[in-house]
């Protein structure tokens, strides 16, 4: 005679079994890190996150111009779209500002962070364009959240992020340079990683989250940021303190994220 014994499942919690969950049974939230803004891919940011980071120094400029009480930031393509861009808005209501390849734009305002500070930004809209750091917040614009980063405002975008999309995948963006690694992105990119590790609750990570994350553990922001090719070419022009000013962690509670196609300050 045979004995039979019948196992049931609760139907509700396949998800979890199957797919791998949170204690409530939502999707575990993954976190990805693109190393170059060429790696986005339009077709898998529908319903995403993404946050850019250009570290020295397009997000961390913008950032700075938002603090100091820019109305708004405006990234562009290129410098004939800012000056397009800048054509449809009042007289004397904008600053252009923007680099090509390390080179400021002519008849733009230097494009660094404390360059940036000397030029009267209050209520007034930048108008920015840089080689990498606003293509990649233009190339994110499909997403359904697209925020600016910096180490300054790390832990406020990530507190921000967690509160509003708690079960949204992330894509943390470095901007890189013209499809090039950038050391600097990187480390900022581990930044964000890590305050997210610090943060209640269990998150799926890709290798390539995990080891920005075990970068930005074992290193010094200021030596990295320092120590990489375009802190070396900042160094090399007397920009040593746009790249200490760069370095900076968690200094800034400002939270930007892009809203019809502007770079606008948010609660954080």
């Amino acid at each position: 005679m045979q004995n039979h014994v019948l196992i049931t499942m609760d139907a509700s919690l396949l998800p979890r079994a199957c797919k791998g969950a949170d204690q409530y049974g939502y999707a575990m939230q993954k976190i990805h890190v693109l190393l170059t803004k060429e790696e986005l891919d339009e077709q898998r940011l529908e319903g995403r996150v993404v946050i850019v980071l250009d570290v020295l120094f397009a997000t961390t400029s913008a950032l700075a111009a938002l603090q100091a009480g820019a109305n708004s930031v405006i990234p562009a393509l290129d410098a004939n779209h800012a000056r397009g861009m800048a054509l449809q808005l009042a007289e004397g209501t904008t600053v252009l500002s923007g680099e090509l390849d390390a080179k400021t734009l002519p008849g733009f305002a230097h494009p660094t962070p404390l360059a940036l500070l000397r030029h009267e930004l209050q209520g007034r809209d930048l108008v920015y364009s840089t080689t990498n750091g606003t293509v990649a917040l233009r190339k994110a614009l499909p997403a359904a959240h697209v925020y600016a980063a910096s180490l300054r405002n790390a832990q406020a975008t990530i507190a921000h992020v967690l509160r509003e999309h708690p079960h949204s995948s992330v894509f943390i963006v470095c901007a890189g340079s013209s499809q090039q690694f950038n050391l600097e992105d990187f480390y900022g990119a581990g930044l964000l990683v890590s305050c997210l590790q610090q943060a209640p609750g269990q998150r799926s990570y890709s290798d390539a989250a995990l080891a920005a994350a075990l970068l930005q553990q074992g290193s010094d922001a200021l030596s990295c940021l320092a120590g990489s090719r375009v802190g070396r070419m900042m160094a090399s022009r007397g920009l040593d303190e746009e790249v200490q000013y760069a370095a900076q962690m968690h200094v800034d509670r400002v939270v930007a994220c892009v809203i019809d196609g502007r770079l606008l300050r948010i609660g954080a």
